[in-house]
């Protein structure tokens, strides 16, 4: 069991509730809810374009673009560069919700 050490000081945690109910959080749930949902919708569109465009218009898929390669080769490469891009979006985007979040704890913990 360990012992106690009196030298460690033992800080209170945040009272949540009130942290959520800051405008600035709201501000923070409404960008993030935001940014997620368009790059979800938009991901999602890109994907199910793919298997569509081959269903539905196998003939122009077929063209031949750069030799044997075809568009519909051509789009499904896309979609590894397309979902590089988006986590590369969404690490830039994180990191302004850190800093958000940062500023949003900072301010509550000096109202204490």
């Amino acid at each position: 069991m360990p012992s106690e050490n009196p030298n460690v000081h033992k800080t209170a945690a945040p009272d949540w509730d009130s942290i959520a109910a800051r405008p600035a959080f709201q501000e923070l749930i409404r960008v993030k809810t935001r940014f997620l949902t368009k790059m979800t919708v938009f991901f999602l569109i890109y994907f199910f374009a793919l298997p569509i465009s081959v269903g539905w218009f196998p003939e122009f898929m077929k063209k031949e673009v750069l030799g044997k390669v075809n568009l519909a080769y051509l789009f499904a490469l896309s979609q590894f560069f397309m979902a590089w891009i988006l986590a590369a979006l969404y690490v830039r985007q994180a990191g302004k919700w850190d800093k958000m979040n940062a500023a949003l704890l900072a301010e509550a913990h000096l109202e204490k």
